[in-house]
């Protein structure tokens, strides 16, 4: 008697008592999904940390620069009644629309949790420097010089001016040869404003919260007050938007919640069609439901327990396991149906007994392997990926419990009470009798034991073709791919509750960066110094390496070379300091920097407080760089560009220069996703390869097999790899996992399969004979699963959150792959193999 068969034994003699301890012990576990509190991160976020990641942290902790988080208000031209019931049309800059802006903020003030996250100079904008200048004016005072009213005493400045005057102050206020556009109003119209005219189709109005950095706020009210003012746009303006990472989150939250919405009950109808088809037997789909029911239960008090967050990754993570669930109960269930025919209907116990001892081997190597192959990835530089392997990796061990014993001691139960009540329990296993999925699988075995090399053939020409293709997959990371999409049409069209929100987000964002002024460089990079700062040498290298443009376009734009040669300008103070410690007549201090920069710092502290950090002691910490990109070129280009001026900045000054920015982020990111696909992949398979081989070389004294049964499983992650770069679905952060789904699934299938067919050429059936009853008997179990399976990740392609979709997308590509790869392949390599090993490879 086999372990496996010896294990079956036991657990049908103590069923009773294993039930209500397995029961007591989920409750045990899912009470963890209560303890303490579990953070959310963005969808897309992918957590690295690395020296570009860290220095990007400090500057932005304490460099004045990153003092704030900026957002803005955008106001486009639309008609809406003034004070006297006129309809205004068409233009953002009349009397009416300012004065309704100002109100705007002052509404906004209101409100004390969004009044917290705002800088003392929350808003700027038209609205803000008209109203200012009336108050001036009114009071004798020239200019925008002097103090600053409050936002009251903007409004009631503003509300006593006619249109007339506001169109006047509007004419000398944007006026390019007044004084006053050294307040540069045209920063805030649109790039296409006609210089001089006092109408525009837009106006930006920018806000300033606290940086959750600097310990005054927290990240979660900044952004969630962007969200909140963005509602409050709305319905001030018949057409306006607050543009800022707070109203992303909240849009890519609201897509996926309104996704789940409307997928849910699709995925339920389709998995309950899938088990109808499969089952057709209420009792039976209904004990499937629930282990799959016990399994989340598990998976969210695990998750609890172990403190992991919630991310947008880990949704996918209750689809695969009830794909998995179903798997494994199909296999427990047709071979129970399969002994209850084939011994003449024995009693239900003896009936779990041959079911469990049958499959039980296989559930274990194949919850194992598959485990393994989610596990692996806990070397990823990711850490959304090294949860996202954990959380899996312990929700298949989870499912191999409670349908490795839970389920078969639950069903022996269920069916006893059926039988007394006068309900047979004896049906036949899905694809044993004729029908259009008998006919199918015992064609592909008639195909494999006739031609097998023509079947191994084609999978291995497939493949090649698609790993050829995978060395052009996308694997930029832009954080726009995670921005929800408007729903479609039909979507829109559906009632309450299913009606979806709307997502404006992504096209917002197009409008700011297609209407307004952008900075001139297509993105910035930037380096931060640490260590002797005021080392004379650090100027002159940093005026050295700034005098060439890098292959790609980076060029430095500030430093705190640039910065004092532009403050000594404006300070004669500053610049007679300067000339008096320049040694070499190149402008800049050769000798007492750390006086030179004190002075700096008191003159003009704005500027200074840009490109250097003095700590409260007064010693210089640090000093950054600010890098303008001027052509469009991938991160791993442009990183290599700041990385190489910053070594050229170490090799001259006693100073470490580290490159960061969003392009160098970028970079990173990038490097460690194709970090994530190598390593996971060559560790994946090696870990899965040994114990195969392991487990068969014991089991049955063929190691060999482990590589015969792992051949489809990489297969067909080269088909789904190619097909990824032919449907230009990138490789990130939600797509990186497809690798162990793909090998996870794969074996899987591979597994139950493969040792079906061991086992009956085992038992003296031919090699024909053999792929028949086990595409037929297993082979059915196989299809039910991935069909099930493909129902719960395939619905994911109708979410409006792209992330969702591209895993649906690529999740149902890696099962249908699997599968196919799986019955084609495997068995044409099984009869390829028993026929060398008779000696008749023919």
């Amino acid at each position: 008697m086999t372990v496996a068969e010896r294990y079956a034994a036991w657990l049908v003699a103590r069923r009773r008592p294993m039930t209500w301890l397995l029961l007591a012990l989920t409750l045990l576990v899912g009470a963890g999904a209560g303890v303490g509190e579990r953070s959310k991160a963005d969808i897309g976020e992918a957590a690295v940390r690395s020296a570009a990641h860290e220095a990007a942290d400090e500057i932005e902790a304490t460099y004045r620069a990153g003092k704030s988080v900026s957002s803005q208000i955008v106001v486009r031209a639309g008609s809406f009644e003034g004070e006297g019931g006129e309809v205004l049309l068409g233009n953002v800059l009349t009397r009416a629309s300012l004065l309704r802006g100002l109100e705007l903020q002052r509404a906004i003030r209101a409100e004390q949790p969004l009044a917290e996250t705002l800088r003392e100079d929350g808003f700027e904008g038209i609205e803000n420097l008209i109203a200012r200048l009336a108050w001036a004016r009114d009071r004798g005072i020239d200019g925008l010089e002097g103090p600053e009213p409050d936002l009251a005493a903007q409004i009631d400045a503003l509300a006593a001016l006619s249109d007339a005057e506001t169109e006047s102050l509007l004419a000398e206020l944007l006026d390019p040869a007044s004084p006053l556009s050294a307040a540069e109003p045209r920063n805030y119209l649109p790039s296409d404003y006609v210089v001089g005219s006092t109408r525009a189709r837009a106006r930006a109005t920018h806000i300033r919260q606290h940086n959750p950095a600097s310990g005054v706020v927290g990240e979660d009210a900044v952004l969630d007050a962007q969200a909140r003012m963005d509602v409050m746009a709305r319905a001030a303006f018949p057409d306006a938007f607050v543009s800022g990472r707070g109203v992303v989150k909240a849009a890519s939250v609201r897509a996926v919640g309104d996704s789940f919405v409307i997928i849910t009950p699709v995925a339920l109808i389709l998995l309950v069609l899938a088990l109808t088809i499969a089952y057709r037997d209420v009792w039976d789909i209904l004990l499937s439901l629930l282990g799959a029911a016990l399994v989340l239960i598990w998976l969210s008090g695990l998750q609890g327990w172990l403190a992991i967050p919630r991310t947008s990754l880990l949704i996918a993570v209750p689809f695969l396991l009830v794909g998995l669930s179903i798997d494994y109960s199909l296999h427990i269930v047709m071979r129970y149906r399969e002994a209850r025919t084939d011994a003449g209907e024995p009693d239900t116990a003896a009936a779990t007994t041959v079911a469990v001892g049958g499959v039980m081997a296989a559930l274990v190597t194949a919850a194992v392997t598959t485990a393994l192959a989610f596990f692996a990835n806990v070397i990823s530089p990711l850490a959304s990926i090294r949860d996202f392997a954990l959380v899996s990796g312990l929700g298949i061990l989870s499912a191999l419990l409670v349908f490795g014993a839970l389920v078969p001691a639950l069903k022996i139960g269920m069916d006893q009470w059926l039988e007394r009540r006068g309900r047979t329990r004896r049906s036949p296993a899905v694809g044993l009798r004729a029908g259009w999925m008998h006919r199918l699988l015992r064609g592909v075995a008639a195909l494999s034991a006739r031609h097998p090399g023509l079947s191994v053939a084609g999978c291995l020409l497939l493949a090649v073709g698609g790993a050829v293709a995978a060395t052009g997959i996308d694997t930029r990371f832009d954080p726009e791919d995670f921005m929800p999409r408007e729903p479609p049409a039909w979507v829109r069209a559906l009632p309450e509750p299913f009606a979806p929100g709307n997502y404006d987000a992504r096209a917002d964002l197009a409008y700011v960066k297609d209407t307004f002024r952008q900075n001139p460089f297509a993105s910035e990079a930037q380096v931060l110094i640490k260590g002797e700062v005021t080392a004379p040498g650090l100027l002159t290298a940093v005026e050295r390496v700034a005098r060439g443009v890098t292959a790609h376009g980076t060029i430095i734009t500030h430093s705190p070379a640039f910065a004092l040669r532009r403050s000594a300008g404006q300070f004669p103070e500053l610049a007679a300091l300067m000339r008096d410690r320049d040694d070499d007549g190149d402008g800049l201090p050769d000798r007492d920097v750390a006086a030179v920069f004190d002075r700096f710092i008191a003159l003009d502290s704005e500027r200074a407080g840009e490109v250097l950090h003095r700590a409260p002691d007064g010693a210089y910490e640090s000093a950054r760089l600010r890098l303008g990109i001027l052509v469009n070129a991938p991160p791993e280009s442009i990183a290599a560009d700041v990385r190489e001026l910053a070594n050229r900045i170490e090799a001259e000054a006693p100073v470490r220069a580290v490159a960061t920015g969003l392009p160098v982020v970028q970079a990173v990111i990038q490097r460690a996703l194709f970090e994530t696909l190598v390593n996971g992949f060559a560790v994946t398979l090696v870990l899965i390869l040994a114990l195969l081989a392991s487990v068969y070389g014991r089991r049955f004294r063929m190691p060999a097999l482990g590589v015969l049964f792992l051949v489809p499983v990489v297969v067909a992650l080269a088909w789904l790899l190619g097909a990824m770069a032919v449907l230009g679905i990138p490789f990130n952060s939600e797509t990186v996992v497809i690798t162990s789904l793909a090998i996870g699934l794969g074996v899987d299938y591979c597994v139950h399969l493969g040792e079906r067919l061991v086992a009956e050429r085992a038992a003296g059936a031919s090699v024909a004979d053999a792929l028949t009853s086990g595409l037929c008997g297993t082979g059915g179990a196989l299809l039910g699963s991935a069909l099930t399976t493909l129902c719960g990740f395939g619905v994911l392609a109708l979410a409006f959150s792209p992330p969702l979709q591209r895993f649906g997308t690529v999740s149902g590509l890696s099962i249908a792959f699997a599968f196919i790869a799986c019955i084609v392949m495997l068995p044409g390599l099984f009869a390829l193999r028993e026929r060398w090993r008779s000696g008749n490879p023919a």
